[in-house]
C-alpha cells in the first residue's frame, strides 16, 4: 500500500507537469528535420517549476518523455502512442486516454505542433538569432516552435501557458518503443484525478 501511495503521488506530479499550466524577424526557411525517430535532451520551465529529461520521437504520434529532475519527477517516463498516455514509475504503470488529459497538456501540444510541421517539405518562418521560429495556434493556445538551420527541434514555447522547452544533443533513433509492459498496471479508461484536470 505504501508503494502504491508513493507511485500515485509521483504520477500526479508528472500529470501536473504535463498538464499545467516578440518582434518579427526576416523570413527564413530550413530543411525539415522534425520527422523520423530521434531523441534530445530537454529542459522545461513551466511557471515556477523546472525539469530536465529526455524526449524521444519514434514516429508520428509516438513519443516519450523521461524525467531526470527534479527529485519529485526523476524516474517517471510518460509514453504517448495510439491515443493513449502511459506513465511508468518504479515498476508500476498507469494509463489514460489522451483525450482525458487537460487541453493545455505540455506534451500533447508539443506532439501536435511537431508532428504537424514534420509533414511539410520545408520549414518556413521568421529568422531570429540564427534560428527559425514557426508560429501557430492549437486548442491549448498559441505556440512558437524553434528549429535550427538543419530543421532540427530547438525549442517550443506557449507563453499563455507559461511553458518553455529547450532541446539539445539530438541523436537519431531507429527502433520504436517496446509495446509490452512487464510491470503491473492500473487502467483508467475515462477519468484523471481532479487535481490534474484543474492544472
Amino acid at each position: 500500500m505504501k508503494r502504491f501511495s508513493a507511485f500515485t503521488t509521483a504520477i500526479l506530479a508528472a500529470i501536473c507537469m504535463v498538464g499545467c499550466s516578440g518582434t518579427g524577424g526576416a523570413k527564413g526557411s530550413a530543411e525539415n528535420g522534425l520527422g523520423g525517430g530521434y531523441q534530445t535532451a530537454v529542459s522545461v520551465a513551466l511557471g515556477d517549476l523546472s525539469a530536465d529529461g529526455t524526449v524521444r520521437r519514434f514516429g508520428d504520434g509516438i513519443w516519450e518523455i523521461e524525467f531526470a529532475s527534479p527529485n519529485t519527477l526523476a524516474g517517471i517516463k510518460l509514453s504517448f502512442n495510439d491515443g493513449t498516455a502511459e506513465a511508468e514509475y518504479k515498476g508500476l504503470s498507469f494509463s489514460v486516454p489522451q483525450t482525458a488529459l487537460p487541453v493545455k497538456a505540455m506534451m500533447l501540444n508539443l506532439i501536435e505542433a511537431v508532428d504537424s510541421h514534420s509533414r511539410s517539405d520545408e520549414l518556413k518562418g521568421e529568422e531570429k538569432d540564427g534560428l527559425i521560429e514557426l508560429n501557430g495556434s492549437l486548442e491549448g493556445g498559441d505556440y512558437t516552435l524553434t528549429v535550427d538551420k538543419n530543421g532540427d527541434l530547438m525549442g517550443f514555447s506557449m507563453p499563455n501557458n507559461e511553458l518553455k522547452m529547450s532541446f539539445s544533443d539530438k541523436t537519431e533513433l531507429s527502433e520504436t518503443p517496446n509495446a509490452t509492459t512487464e510491470a503491473s498496471s492500473c487502467e483508467v479508461t475515462d477519468t484523471v484525478p481532479e487535481t490534474a484536470e484543474n492544472t
